[in-house]
């Protein structure tokens, strides 16, 4: 069982219009069904009260939490406050649009003790922004930026798409320029996915709509890492970079490290020691469970001691840092380097993988197939709960 704090996460659903690439639980709604949405949450707060874990981030994702008033973000913050227990570092991110962004609510936002701001730019050219749904423009988008970093956020990160249909290596080139000239200390820069029962699922299904071929999505995923790290904003995961080991996201390692963490809102996923949960997706049974006073939580599963080290390796093998052998044995009793010798061996003379300080760390080709290299391991090794 991991001692580290824990880290909290707020699913908010709402969004102003449903973007074609989007598959996450999200929804529209007017404002009075974004008011009950947080009277709901406040009360799954509640459900939550007397929680043993203790907390050193707050992330507020979605969805579009900047669809919330400044004030609804507080009434959360003030409710989890008095409930849960916190480090006196606790850091709290919160995604938002560039459309939402202005001089009052980036005030209100900072005053609220948001350390991290992350816009959800997504292009920076305008062909690009048409494609990917967004209601803001380009200025909007640097100007985002701009009155973010005016108001003192410790962090300023912008994500990004990539893999557009047509999308050149030099297209892609100049993206990373303009964005590299924004006052941003983060990127997360994620490559295009087509995912079902999207509106770019459909299209893609009509012939309207044609991915990149393979090995050019893969052309610009070595370049966005070469390209970003040679110009100072260093990677430490497959689409997340940072100018300063400061401004990565405390959060978000929290996931590829099996700390624990507990999600609030519809589709929140929480884990804790060998327990993963999950929320309803919809928000209706969401809403409906807790009216009834119970948590409300779809499904949950037990993972034993193998599912356990697979996702280490899986998450692992996503990061620069790599999989932490030692922890690994120290944690769960496999010894990898004894169980899938042959296995490392080889993914070492195929320049996949390299072992340093007991640690198996992805070279650059390792990242871009580690979801295929992980699925290779636990062939060997045979453990119990």
């Amino acid at each position: 069982m991991s001692e580290e704090p824990a880290g909290l996460y707020f699913h908010i659903p709402f969004c102003s219009r449903i973007c074609p690439y989007c598959d996450f639980a999200v929804r529209t709604g007017d404002r009075a069904r974004r008011r009950r949405f947080v009277d709901h949450l406040l009360a799954e707060i509640e459900l939550h009260d007397g929680q043993a874990l203790r907390f050193d981030t707050i992330y507020f994702g979605g969805g579009t939490p900047s669809s919330l008033l400044p004030e609804e973000i507080g009434q959360i913050l003030d409710a989890v406050r008095r409930r849960f227990r916190f480090e006196d570092d606790v850091r709290i991110f919160v995604e938002v649009n560039p459309e939402d962004v202005t001089a009052e609510t980036v005030t209100a936002w900072r005053g609220l003790g948001v350390h991290t701001l992350s816009l959800g730019i997504q292009a920076l050219n305008a062909d690009g922004l048409k494609f990917l749904g967004r209601l803001h423009d380009v200025d909007q988008a640097r100007h985002s930026v701009d009155l973010a970093r005016d108001a003192g956020f410790d962090t300023v990160a912008i994500d990004l798409i990539y893999g557009l249909p047509g999308q050149t290596a030099s297209d892609w080139r100049a993206e990373l320029d303009r964005a590299l000239a924004l006052p941003a200390q983060h990127f997360s820069c994620y490559q295009l996915t087509i995912h079902p029962r999207t509106r770019f699922s459909l299209l893609e299904k009509r012939g309207e709509l044609t991915q990149l071929p393979v090995d050019e999505q893969g052309e610009l995923f070595r370049l966005t890492h070469r390209y970003l790290n040679d110009a100072g904003m260093q990677g430490y995961e497959v689409s997340q970079f940072a100018r300063a080991p400061a401004h990565r996201s405390r959060h978000n390692l929290k996931y590829w490290n099996h700390t624990p963490y507990l999600g609030l809102g519809p589709a929140a996923h929480s884990f804790h020691e060998r327990r993963r949960w999950w929320n309803y997706r919809r928000t209706n049974p969401w809403q409906e469970a807790i009216l009834q006073g119970k948590l409300p939580v779809e499904g949950e599963e037990r993972l034993d001691t193998r599912a356990l080290v697979l996702e280490a390796l899986m998450t692992g093998f996503r990061t620069y840092a790599g999989v932490d052998l030692s922890g690994i044995r120290s944690r769960w009793g496999v010894d990898l380097q004894v169980t899938d010798s042959a296995l490392i061996n080889r993914l070492h003379s195929e320049g996949l993988l390299s072992l340093a300080d007991d640690r198996l760390v992805p070279t650059l080709e390792g990242l871009a197939l580690a979801d295929s290299i992980s699925p290779m391991f636990g062939a060997a090794f045979d453990v119990t709960p």
